[in-house]
Formats: structure tokens, C-alpha cells, sequence
């Protein structure tokens, strides 16, 4: 994973801890910011929670995966139906910079950029514990990023757990020993 970055491709470890993934999106910024900071929006390709837009407001993510597509696909075995996590906003520049703790002490920053019609959303996770982790948070960026793109374009996605699958099996093989 050691390549330049391509929007719409792989995520890219650019740290030992560290992930970065790029995404092109339709829209103005505006429009991709209130998919990221609103709970009724973020629901449809990431997780609900309603969040207080100040540094330092607690939240809390609620993972719904098998409501993200109209066909589920087989949720792996050991997946919960539902996942809950507490989080904290630790930066907020709207619309161009969201930030927030993670479980374990992790670290994500969203950060927004205008690109014309379109706007260029950058994703860098920071701190995880080790290898599993990088695997598994890159696989799964990745697909709810392409769940947002979809929803940005008015699509359809393809089963969440299919493409989760697909995804981990791939960054099990990119991501460094």
C-alpha cells in the first residue's frame, strides 16, 4: 500500500498506525459536510449519533450494518447486528475539517476540500493498535466511503457484507506485515 493515492482506490498506510484514503465526491462541500456531521445522513452509509459541533462534545456512533443496502448479504459470523461506540470531537472547522477519538485512542480526521462541482474528502486514521485493526478499519472506510459516494450519486450500493468481505480479504494482502 506503499503507491500514490489515487481518488476512489485503496486506502494507503502512510504510517505504521496510520491510514489515509481519498475520495472524490459529487456535490458542493456543503452537501458532503451534512453527510458527514448529520445523524439521519450518516446513518445511510456509516453510523447514527447525533453530534454537538464544539471540540470537546462526547458522541456516540451507532453501527446499523445490515440496514446500509437493501441486500444486507450474510453478516459474518460475529458481527453484532448492532455496534455502539463512544467518541469525541477533538477538532471542528465547518465544512472543511471534522475531527474525533476513536475506541482504543484512535484518531480520525475528515477533512473537506472544494474541487470545483466536486469535493475532495480526505480520511486519515491514526493510532491503531496493531496490524488487525489497520486491516479491518481500512476495509471498512474504504466500502462506507463507497457507500457515501454511492448515496451522494443517488445509487444503489452492492450488499455492505459482500463488499466488507471482498474488501478485508484485499487489504489483508496490501497492508504490510
Amino acid at each position: 500500500m506503499n503507491e500514490t493515492t489515487t481518488l476512489g482506490a485503496y486506502g494507503v498506510v502512510t504510517e505504521p498506525a496510520t491510514v489515509r484514503i481519498e475520495r472524490l465526491l459529487p456535490g458542493p462541500i456543503d452537501r458532503v459536510w451534512a453527510w458527514l456531521t448529520e445523524s439521519e445522513l450518516r446513518r445511510k452509509w456509516l453510523a447514527a449519533g447525533e453530534m454537538t459541533l464544539e471540540a470537546g462534545a462526547p458522541f456516540e456512533l451507532v453501527w446499523r450494518n445490515d440496514e446500509l443496502t437493501d441486500r444486507p448479504g450474510e453478516r459474518p459470523e460475529g458481527m453484532e447486528s448492532e455496534h455502539r461506540m463512544q467518541a469525541r470531537i477533538t477538532e471542528v472547522d465547518p465544512p472543511r475539517r471534522l475531527g474525533f477519538t476513536w475506541s482504543g485512542g484512535a484518531e480520525v480526521t475528515i477533512e473537506l476540500a472544494e474541487r470545483g462541482r466536486e469535493t475532495l474528502l480526505t480520511l486519515t486514521h491514526r493510532r491503531l493498535p496493531d496490524r488487525a485493526h489497520l486491516v479491518g478499519v481500512s476495509a471498512g472506510w474504504h466500502l462506507h466511503l463507497d457507500l457515501l459516494d454511492a448515496r451522494l450519486r443517488g445509487g444503489e450500493p452492492a450488499p455492505f457484507w459482500d463488499g466488507w468481505r471482498r474488501l478485508r480479504a484485499e487489504y489483508e494482502g496490501r497492508v504490510p506485515a
